[in-house]
């Protein structure tokens, strides 16, 4: 029987003592909780695929706050858990701080580089994955109108819509892409009800199809698109059963992969950067029953030919972080 062993809260990972079992690999999970159905789902999905596979115990906590991430960090160094695996772009500046001082612990961060001898920073090509379902929303609008709506407003997420929008301009050049942010701090990343909100301004303007990008409050806008009756699009999970036959797709991130390699690696996690993209199946959309009758094989052939040529290098989708713009839509 594989053994987990969840912590309830940050306070009891916190209350951690040097005296846990060593090398057990860690988990920390980002703001908005391990089941968000989306990116911090995923992450736990990687690690008890390794429990189930590895008969192993990892430990792990959820974030309540942002005073919690050093002292969650420190805690499970200090208890010789290794490797720690932590998930989103805010544990950067904290790790880059905590990683020196314990130079015999693995760190393994998803959405962040931090150059430090002791951490792997896994990175993906989110542009190049929201490019495929950019072409799937616009083959599958019928207004010429289609959304985005992001979590908080940083150049990561900036990177997921203008990627979505390169590839709805790639099938329909004078198609309207509306973008809307949840906001400006973590909330952001966990407000369902803004989320549906954003989803119904959009809506009024005419859109038919909306990608969200926003973690748990993606939840509400896949909700709002369905009772409103049009096609929502996923992200980082496969959140297309969520709504059967109303989610025309999920822009899937494997941090599941990332997050199990990692743990796989143990102690001997090979540190530097990784980068994950269309080519090494890093990045992609997902296609299964409840999305069957809304993908046409017309129109999978056509994304399927554009993730070819994004692989092979003959297409190129331009990354939003790398020039803090956009050649097809402005913020």
């Amino acid at each position: 029987m594989t053994l987990m062993k969840p912590l309830s809260g940050a306070a009891a990972a916190l209350a951690l003592t040097a005296g846990a079992a060593l090398a057990e690999p860690a988990l920390i999970f980002d703001l908005g909780g391990k089941f968000d159905k989306s990116f911090n789902e995923a992450a736990h999905t990687g690690a008890q695929r390794w429990a189930e596979e590895t008969g192993g115990s990892y430990r792990e906590v959820e974030m309540q706050s942002e005073a919690q991430r050093e002292q969650a960090l420190r805690r499970f160094a200090e208890a010789g858990l290794n490797p720690i695996v932590m998930t989103g772009f805010a544990f950067g500046n904290v790790l880059s701080e905590v990683a020196p001082d314990y130079p015999d612990t693995k760190f393994a961060i998803i959405d962040a580089v931090v150059d430090e001898p002791n951490v792997r920073s896994v990175i993906f090509k989110e542009h190049e994955g929201s490019y495929l379902v950019g072409m799937l929303a616009a083959m599958a609008s019928e207004s010429g109108t289609v959304g985005f709506i992001g979590g908080m407003d940083i150049p990561l997420i900036r990177k997921f819509a203008c990627g979505y929008a390169q590839g709805v301009k790639a099938v329909d050049a004078d198609a309207e892409v509306l973008s809307n942010m949840t906001g400006t701090t973590p909330a952001a990343w966990n407000d369902p009800v803004k989320g549906s909100e954003l989803a119904q301004a959009q809506i009024s303007q005419g859109a038919d199809v909306i990608y969200a990008a926003a973690g748990g409050t993606g939840v509400g806008v896949l909700q709002t698109a369905a009772d409103e009756g049009i096609l929502s699009i996923g992200v980082d999970s496969n959140q297309n059963y969520l709504h059967p036959g109303q989610v025309l797709t999920s822009m899937v991130k494997r941090v599941d992969n990332a997050v199990e390699d990692a743990m796989a690696q143990g102690e001997d996690l090979e540190t530097g950067i990784v980068v994950m993209g269309v080519d090494n199946e890093g990045v992609g959309y997902a296609m299964d029953e409840f999305n069957a009758e809304l993908v046409t094989d017309e129109m999978q052939a056509r994304v399927e030919e554009a993730k070819a040529a994004i692989a092979s290098g003959d297409l190129e989708v331009h990354d939003y972080t790398e020039t803090d713009s956009c050649p097809a839509l402005s913020f």
